[in-house]
């Protein structure tokens, strides 16, 4: 007889109120939040939505240049996370996760607050700074120096000495710091505009492991312009050679109107 196939597992998660019974007879996790704000003797302004009152909550901000900090439940443990982002990218400034929910309502206050980011760790020591600064305007020179910090930081916590000696280098070199930085598998690559909508430019920069050293190609996937280097600074040296004489300065990639703007208006 012929084998049957088999249907592939299927992963199945408790219900919230399970994991969280405490948020669940509160009615939300906003609710549970504001609950555990006042037994620890402060107040937070929290929300949660209608279609998952009890997995999410956001925390808005008095700064204009903050959005909401977003709480979510995981669904496989007794876990929240958090993540703070600012408004012209996206980009997250903060994040972190904790099973402790006063820590939670902890960050939630320090950021309706307007806490400093590097001081938010005093209220709540789970959050994790992601290197970028906040930036009151939609400046692309100051998003442009964020997100390099950003990669710098990133760089400096993953155990890839390669990779951090290519992200070193290539901030080293004013050409391309003066581009805004992004990877995709671990391959560094450039745009004239920031996020949401990147424009690319030059080769692309991959870090292999130390004992084979750098790739510089067109494409992240090593194809086209192929260069070899042993070192960091040749591989950087390689991709200025493959850049437009003159880039232009980074402009902001804006998307209006449903549609994708290329424009530094």
């Amino acid at each position: 007889m012929g084998s049957t196939a088999q249907s592939p597992a299927v992963t199945t998660h408790p219900h919230p109120a399970v994991l969280y019974p405490d948020v669940a007879a509160r009615g939300s996790l906003a609710a549970a939040l504001q609950a555990v704000a006042e037994e620890c003797g402060f107040a937070v302004s929290v929300t949660s939505p209608d279609s998952s009152p009890l997995s999410h909550a956001a925390a808005e901000s008095g700064l204009p240049y903050r959005k909401a900090l977003i709480v979510s439940s995981w669904v496989a443990e007794r876990r929240w996370s958090v993540r703070g982002e600012e408004p012209f990218e996206g980009s997250a400034v903060i994040r972190g996760d904790t099973d402790d929910l006063a820590q939670v309502a902890g960050a939630a206050r320090a950021w309706q607050d307007g806490v400093a980011l590097g001081d938010i760790r005093q209220a709540a020591p789970f959050v994790r700074l992601t290197g970028r600064f906040e930036v009151p305007e939609p400046d692309p020179v100051r998003l442009t120096e964020s997100e390099w910090q950003r990669m710098r930081t990133e760089a400096g916590e993953q155990d890839r000495p390669a990779y951090q000696a290519l992200i070193e280098a290539a901030y080293a070199e004013p050409v391309l710091r003066r581009l805004y930085p992004f990877t995709s598998h671990w391959t560094l690559r450039f745009s004239t505009t920031t996020r949401p909508n990147l424009t690319l430019i030059g080769p692309c920069l991959l870090a292999d492991r130390v004992e084979q050293g750098y790739t510089v190609s067109k494409g992240f996937t090593g194809t086209g312009l192929p260069a070899e280097a042993a070192t960091a600074q040749e591989a950087v040296a390689a991709a200025v050679r493959h850049l437009p004489e003159d880039p232009g300065p980074v402009t902001f990639g804006a998307i209006r109107d449903g549609r994708r703007s290329r424009s530094g208006a």
